[in-house]
């Protein structure tokens, strides 16, 4: 049997969460992307125990896959696309976090959600993302020149979603952790 329980962030907590993003992305000046992205493996690593809840495993992807996004050579984000994802991975290389990861059941509560936070900031990246790796999957090895130039459009669109989201969802900014 399992049970669904659902909770509502409200301004309060989303502006706690914010401060807390902002702790981790000043931080993030003193540290080079390779030890940010290694952090946040490393806490990929420590998440994936037989013994972590559920509701913690079924993010794993997510995070996986905006290391992944920044890691691919084939992808190479513009600097400042990259940053975002950087500003991200940010909270999961601090390693004193809201919640410490060593309490049973609840330690990576708080992971779970700056997850689901950010994956909603930058759905336009991963969607992306992803599409370029399906594309990539079926493409020739030898299709470079394609590869690239699908690359170019999706990073394209990617950043036209993302402008153009801002524009209808939150025009004064009030939301973003990221930027």
């Amino acid at each position: 049997m399992s049970l669904r329980i659902a909770f509502e962030l409200d301004d309060d907590d989303l502006a706690h969460f914010r401060l807390i993003m902002t702790a981790a992305r000043e931080n993030l000046s003193r540290r080079a992307p390779e030890d940010i992205i290694a952090a946040a493996n490393d806490v990929l690593d420590k998440i994936r125990r037989p013994d972590v809840p559920g509701f913690i495993g079924t993010r794993l992807e997510r995070l996986e896959r905006m290391i992944q996004m920044i890691s691919d050579l084939d992808w190479r984000m513009p600097h400042d696309d990259t940053q975002r994802v950087l500003n991200a991975l940010a909270y999961f290389a601090e390693p004193d976090d809201l919640i410490p990861d060593q309490i049973p059941g609840l330690g990576f509560l708080d992971d779970a959600i700056m997850v689901e936070l950010v994956v909603r900031e930058l759905e336009h990246e991963i969607s992306a993302y992803q599409d370029f790796c399906d594309y990539r999957d079926t493409l020739k090895k030898s299709d470079v020149s394609a590869l690239a130039a699908r690359r170019d459009e999706l990073l394209a669109r990617m950043q036209e979603q993302r402008q153009r989201a801002r524009q209808e969802n939150d025009p004064a900014g009030q939301f973003r952790l990221l930027d």
